[in-house]
């Protein structure tokens, strides 16, 4: 059966598809052969890729044992169906990113992380990896070099079954969308970021809009628009208005600065308090490619403004994405030992992606200490890679003692790691 990720720019026909239900058949499909992972299928990078066996975790989704903030869950679990289980229990994530359909070790694995200047990525909360290794045994890593390399591993370590995370008490926040100058949030750019517990903002090229969004803590109540009024904000105009600019734009390319200033213009405030995770995560209907690479986060204006001039020059319908997240130590995490700024691009689906992508990666690999993000586009290999990780030997030591003959490699994992 053919695999293909979400975008569907991704698809392999793997020698056999499993979908285990115990570990011990996961043990018994490792030690057959070369074997790759795949979660939900939402990176866009070449990670699952494989001819051999690509085993899917979906059976493996429960929650395991909960002892205060620590919470040991199964590999598989989606992070909608974790949040909600988390919240029965009075907890929740400190931070998510805006999609929530994700398995929680792909959103691991690939360093997926959210927007906050005060928190770190998603890995940051593992407290231990519970892996199937080459020979079918089982280690758990949960101190030192061996844990900082599994909290971001790319699967090249073995087949995460569990972690244990570490989770806070369960919060709302009051979420505001707003769309301002671009010039003045740029401007304003750090202040803005420390000044709410989650920040980020989204522009459009040819636009001087920027559409903002910040959700703080709040012990209020929920509230927000009704069923009617969510829906059309959310999928109405969110998904299938941007839908159909998106069409006229891959139709017409010479409209497109006017289709992004009319998307622009068309934005409003909306204003809304909920549980976190009912906040964080967005639906996403629109298909769509993706980079996105990790800067210094006391460079995140300038770089905005050269990668919009970049986008510009190219027909993109999409806008730019600004977050940010504190630094730490993981030693793959594209924020490892920086505080650092992410900024996304997008191209539609089906619009020509691969030259606005390089000269962009270009741009933020020469001149702005880049790393891309693990689960998105990238053309880097690993000789262009290893220099910016300053923990890339001791993943590679890990790596060397876990997995020897390499039987976790796919053509992706031999480009980007060796």
């Amino acid at each position: 059966m053919e695999w293909r990720n979400w975008s569907g720019s991704q698809r392999c026909v793997p020698a056999r598809t499993l979908n285990p239900r115990t570990r011990a058949e996961i043990q018994r499909a490792v030690v057959e052969g070369p074997v790759r992972v795949a979660g939900a299928g939402h990176s866009f990078s070449g990670g699952v890729l494989t001819e051999g066996t690509l085993l899917r975790l979906d059976a493996l989704d429960r929650v395991l044992a909960v002892d205060g903030e620590r919470v040991r869950v199964e590999a598989g679990i989606r992070l909608h169906a974790l949040s909600r289980e988390l919240l029965a229990r009075g907890l929740a994530m400190p931070n998510l990113g805006d999609i929530d359909v994700q398995s929680l070790a792909g959103a691991l694995s690939t360093g997926t992380h959210g927007t906050g200047a005060r928190l770190p990525i998603l890995p940051a909360q593992v407290e231990s990896v519970e892996l199937v290794l080459a020979d079918g045994s089982e280690r758990v890593l949960d101190a030192g070099e061996e844990l900082s390399a599994a909290r971001v591993s790319l699967g090249a370590l073995g087949v995460v079954v569990a972690v244990t995370l570490r989770c806070v008490p369960a919060f709302r926040l009051h979420g505001v969308d707003a769309p301002l100058p671009l010039d003045d949030v740029l401007a304003t750019l750090q202040r803005r970021a420390d000044e709410h517990d989650h920040f980020e903002f989204w522009t459009f090229p040819h636009s001087d809009v920027a559409l903002t969004r910040t959700n703080d803590r709040t012990d209020e109540p929920p509230r927000g628009p009704g069923r009617v009024r969510a829906w059309a904000s959310d999928i109405l105009l969110d998904n299938y208005a941007l839908y159909a600019v998106s069409r006229a734009a891959r139709a017409f390319p010479r409209a497109i600065p006017r289709l992004n200033r009319f998307a622009s213009g068309a934005a409003s405030s909306r204003e809304r308090v909920d549980w976190s995770h009912a906040v964080f995560a967005s639906p996403r209907l629109v298909r769509f490619e993706e980079m996105e690479y990790s800067v210094p986060r006391e460079r995140a204006a300038e770089a905005v403004d050269a990668v919009k001039a970049i986008l510009e020059r190219h027909p993109v319908s999409f806008p730019i994405e600004l977050r940010f997240v504190r630094g730490d130590d993981a030693l793959l995490s594209p924020a490892h030992g920086r505080d650092s700024a992410y900024l996304a691009i997008h191209l539609f689906q089906g619009m020509e992606y691969e030259a606005p992508f390089r000269e962009v990666e270009a741009l933020l690999s020469a001149d702005f200490e880049g790393r891309p993000h693990w689960g998105k586009r990238s053309f880097l290999g690993a000789a262009e890679l290893a220099p910016r990780y300053p923990g890339w030997d001791a993943f590679q030591r890990v790596r060397r003692e876990l997995d020897p003959e390499g039987r976790f490699n796919n053509p992706w994992i031999r480009d980007v790691l060796g």
